[in-house]
């Protein structure tokens, strides 16, 4: 009998790329998808930037227990960055698990899955270093209208909070050739938007000695026929150039967001994050970007209760914030990652100050976000509908897509056929801290072909492409006949 699949995702968009290629083995192996946890595998992709992520993931082992005793041939299998982290940990604390698999030997998994049916025992294996570069795995890719294309994986920095260098390892680029191929591959199965993926996408091209690869990257995106939107995550504002923004604003289909974290605006706290920038550099990226792009919407990540941050450094951030009007900020209270510099840093805040200071910069960044959005009644935005986004659309009877700065609009779609993967235009009516209404009538609809693939029920094609450079690790076996779930192209 086939054997069905399910996989949970936690964490960053790169973890959600990672769980499509996961998706795209398995089914190369002959698994099918469930939707439920009743499925033969389950598969966690874990998170590890988090403190609760162990809890997280531990607490749903535990309610997995006993399904898997009732159930035998169950498997699970725990990969990502947690896995990563804590390896036989996680077999230690939960020996139901079956698989333990690394953020570098991704394409080990059916394998993993095979021996531990065949051993009835847990396999664990991390490698150290990537074996097999991410895209030259088959995907199941989620949606027919955007794709994520990695442009990179790990990362060269030194954040002392950060744990995902030991995780990801240092960082690897993709040839612009074959970034070029699984845009261009995307573009002709329907897809309108792609978003480009990398820890720090604006060092891309170090490793190979060209440190304007990823400004000829953008420009290049501006040639692929039927790509209509071209977004990247996540730049670092110590790398950010000027022929990145040139290219931002000359290249059409280049959305007008851009997503760069601050992290702190205290340059006594950025110094000790090693973040290797200041305020005043981080803001005149923003001016710049804005006399290029006047109308781009802007957001950031920030972390609050870093060890030894005082009021005035505190206020500095609120300070930054102030000054730069982000559309929208991801803010964090700082929790320490065992095995980073500032987990063992004096000077820990009590939790009691950490919440404080954090409720402040929420509201902050909500009036903000509010004066913002407000300020967008009346205009008419281009919005790429899509799924999943609006989680009261089935009772307000709005669908919901993103305008092209990213922000997200909910509509009234009236009686018209409007599918996701469809482009609409609406007025905004109604701006909210978090997102944009427009319940007037659509003023234009524009059938797709991300919409017609979408309606069919179909995905891009999950087609492997090459990393241009030569082979990690030994050949892949051949498959045999008899058994499906080795039957890997890795």
């Amino acid at each position: 009998m086939t054997r069905s699949y399910t996989i949970r995702t936690y964490g960053c968009q790169m973890n959600v790329h990672d769980s499509e290629r996961m998706a795209g083995l398995l089914e190369a192996a002959g698994y099918e998808r469930s939707g439920s946890d009743d499925a033969d595998v389950v598969v966690f992709n874990t998170c590890a930037v988090r403190e609760n992520a162990d809890n997280r993931l531990y607490g749903n082992l535990g309610h997995l227990r006993p399904v898997k005793a009732s159930r035998p041939g169950m498997q699970i299998a725990v990969g990502g960055c947690l896995a990563q982290k804590d390896r036989d940990t996680i077999v230690r604390k939960a020996p139901w698990v079956d698989v333990v698999f690394g953020t570098h030997n991704v394409h080990a998994l059916p394998v993993l899955l095979e021996r531990a049916r065949h051993n009835q025992a847990a396999q664990v294996e991390i490698a150290e270093s990537l074996e097999v570069f991410p895209s030259t795995l088959p995907a199941r890719r989620e949606s027919a209208y955007a794709g994520w294309v990695s442009i990179s994986v790990g990362c060269n920095n030194t954040c002392t909070f950060c744990i995902v260098p030991s995780l990801r390892g240092k960082e690897k680029d993709r040839r612009p050739g074959d970034v070029l191929a699984e845009v261009q591959a995307l573009a002709a199965d329907g897809v309108l938007e792609v978003t480009l993926l990398g820890q720090n996408v604006n060092s891309y091209g170090v490793e190979f000695g060209d440190r304007g690869a990823f400004a000829k990257l953008l420009r290049a995106c501006g040639d692929v026929e039927g790509l209509e939107r071209v977004r990247f995550t996540s730049p670092h504002p110590r790398d950010f150039t000027s022929d990145v923004i040139a290219a931002m604003a000359e290249t059409p289909n280049v959305c007008p967001q851009l997503h760069m974290p601050l992290q702190s605006g205290s340059d006594d706290v950025l110094r000790r994050m090693r973040r290797s920038y200041r305020s005043s550099r981080y803001l005149a990226i923003l001016d710049e970007v804005r006399a290029s792009l006047p109308d781009a919407a802007i957001s950031t990540d920030i972390i609050v209760g870093f060890p030894g941050e005082t009021e005035e450094d505190f206020q500095a951030t609120l300070d930054v914030v102030e000054t730069a009007r982000f559309a929208q900020a991801f803010t964090f209270q700082y929790s320490p990652r065992p095995g980073t510099p500032a987990a063992s840093l004096p000077d820990q805040l009590p939790k009691a100050v950490v919440q404080e200071r954090y409720e402040r910069l929420v509201a902050l960044q909500e009036e903000i976000s509010w004066q913002q959005n407000r300020a967008l009644e009346g205009r008419v935005v281009e919005v790429l509908v899509s799924t999943g986004e609006g989680r009261k659309d089935g009772a307000t009877r709005r669908m919901s897509g993103r305008a092209r700065d990213g922000r997200l609009v909910h509509f009234a779609p009236g009686d018209l056929p409007i599918r996701p993967g469809d482009v609409v235009e609406v007025a905004i009516g109604y701006g909210a801290p978090h997102h944009l209404v427009a319940d007037g009538p659509v003023l234009s609809h524009r059938r797709t072909r991300a919409g017609d693939v979408h309606e069919s029920g179909t995905r891009p094609g999950g087609t492997a492409t090459g990393l241009g450079l030569p082979g990690f690790g030994a050949p892949p076996a051949q498959p045999a006949a008899a058994a499906p779930a080795c039957g890997v192209n890795a």
